[in-house]
């Protein structure tokens, strides 16, 4: 799942990045409410969104109003201080899913996240397919004519990329970006030795799809092409 995470307090931001990262979210990160809006009005499509209220640019609640008023339904979770009692409610009167007061504990958190996910999944479709192939974003799970299996974190990120985006080229960079991180020391080759990973699965299930290589830009799904 992808979450866009949305906190000016550097320090606190990049806990909370390693926090989710290790419970297999890939996060986006951004430290303004400008940013945050330009991110959400943006192509990429999003699972939840941690949202500060007290942010440089714009707040919190702006953000909120803006995201809602142009007919995104994406969960949003509100971070508050204590004493913001009115922007906890003008926020959730504004359309966000839930909120949670700093200082909270991870554990929290992450419920308030799964809890905020699980009841925007009743409503969109959780199971991600295309040709015939699956993938159970609540599992992990691919399953295809002969089978399934479960997939490794970063597996799953990187099929859940393809399969929200199939036929269209995926650069190697934007795998680096959204699923190790803009920091990361991991090498591009990384990219390519997963991308192998995720070949040897979809052939072990006779999956009638492919991962296509385009030279010097990314990877592609397409369907396998039979004589």
């Amino acid at each position: 799942m992808r979450l866009l995470l949305a906190e000016d307090e550097k320090e606190l931001s990049n806990a909370l990045v390693t926090i989710l990262k290790h419970s297999n979210y890939s996060v986006d990160a951004v430290y303004d409410g400008q940013e945050a809006l330009d991110y959400l009005m943006g192509d990429d499509l999003y699972d939840g969104v941690i949202l500060d209220i007290m942010m440089p640019k714009m707040d919190g609640i702006t953000v909120l109003k803006k995201v809602r008023a142009s007919g995104n339904t994406v969960p949003i979770l509100l971070l508050t201080a204590k004493s913001e009692i009115d922007d906890r409610v003008s926020g959730l009167d504004s359309g966000a899913d839930d909120y949670l007061t700093k200082p909270f504990a991870a554990k929290e958190l992450l419920a308030r996240i799964r809890a905020m996910t699980r009841r925007q999944g009743d409503a969109t479709d959780s199971i991600l397919t295309f040709a015939d192939i699956s993938l159970n974003r609540s599992t992990y799970e691919l399953s295809g004519p002969n089978g399934s299996l479960r997939l490794a974190n970063k597996e799953f990120q990187m099929l859940e990329m393809l399969l929200t985006n199939p036929g269209h080229v995926i650069p190697t960079e934007r795998f680096m970006d959204k699923i190790w991180g803009y920091d990361s020391e991991a090498e591009l080759n990384v990219v390519w030795v997963y991308i192998s990973y995720l070949r040897k699965k979809l052939t072990s299930i006779d999956a009638g799809v492919t991962i296509k290589a385009t030279r010097n830009l990314g990877y592609s799904l397409e369907e396998a092409k039979h004589d």
